[in-house]
């Protein structure tokens, strides 16, 4: 019996290909890259604020120009906006992987910072000194946690 040496690679890379289209067809489309997602935020945005125009419709009168002059306006700065953003999404796709990244590494500083002051203000009062909110401020000055004696 001859065995294929990479036979057990191509089954678990065909099993792991089945396991993503089954995953894709569950959920939808994934995430693109990115550049991708800012292109479809940008579209739905866009696609939400000029599709304003029928909530104005029921209008009359002058009221009705006013907004049908606000609605064009309004499609006349996106489609500016549009031209504006797409050359630079083109141009520069790896500039939003680095924004991405950014982001991200910001928001696990963040988290990181507040679960350090959640656990030192929750955990109740420890050895001396290991309170913050006891923090005197130097040599001769009233503790900023306590009361401070006026008389």
């Amino acid at each position: 019996m001859s065995s294929d040496p990479d036979a057990w690679a191509k089954a678990c890379a065909e099993d792991l290909e089945a396991e993503k289209a089954r995953r894709r067809a569950e959920r939808g489309e994934e995430p693109g890259s990115p550049a991708e997602e800012f292109r479809r935020l940008f579209e739905a945005v866009a696609e939400k604020i000029t599709g304003t125009a029928p909530l104005l419709g029921g209008l009359g009168g002058p009221a009705a120009q006013a907004a049908e002059t606000v609605t064009e306006t309004v499609k006349g700065l996106v489609e500016q906006a549009r031209a504006a953003v797409e050359p630079v999404i083109e141009r520069n796709p790896q500039v939003f992987d680095h924004l991405a990244a950014a982001g991200g590494e910001l928001l696990a500083a963040y988290r990181s910072a507040v679960e350090g002051h959640e656990t030192r203000w929750t955990r109740g009062p420890g050895p001396a000194g290991d309170d913050p909110r006891d923090d005197d401020g130097g040599p001769g000055a009233p503790p900023t946690g306590r009361p401070i004696d006026l008389d």
